[in-house]
């Protein structure tokens, strides 16, 4: 008597591929994150490769930082400001990546 595999199974195995390419691309935003934070500490002068990755990265990550900026500004410490929203974007997505896209896989 052959056995049914159930449908949870089928479904999920349908969707690996689609998945890990979710994944993928949650890891490659997350290192666009970091490494905007990184450069952010660099000054960069318009004309320079430098510039030019910098900008690239704004353009990438801006639009998702922005609306948390909003709910969350830069918190004030003595004369410098802590721009938090990077942080909390990070862990937003890295709580999607290990809650929704992994345990699908």
């Amino acid at each position: 008597m052959p056995t049914s595999i159930p449908p949870a199974v089928l479904i999920a195995a349908s969707n690996t591929g689609l998945q890990r390419i979710l994944t993928d691309i949650v890891w490659i935003y997350i290192v666009a994150l970091v490494a905007r934070a990184l450069l952010s500490w660099f000054p960069s002068e318009p004309g320079t490769t430098l510039y030019g990755m910098v900008r690239a990265l704004d353009r990438i990550t801006e639009p998702v930082l922005r609306p948390v900026r909003r709910l969350l500004p830069p918190v004030r410490a003595g004369g410098m400001a802590i721009d938090l929203s990077i942080i909390v974007t990070i862990l937003v997505l890295e709580i999607v990546v290990v809650n929704v896209i992994i345990p699908a896989l």
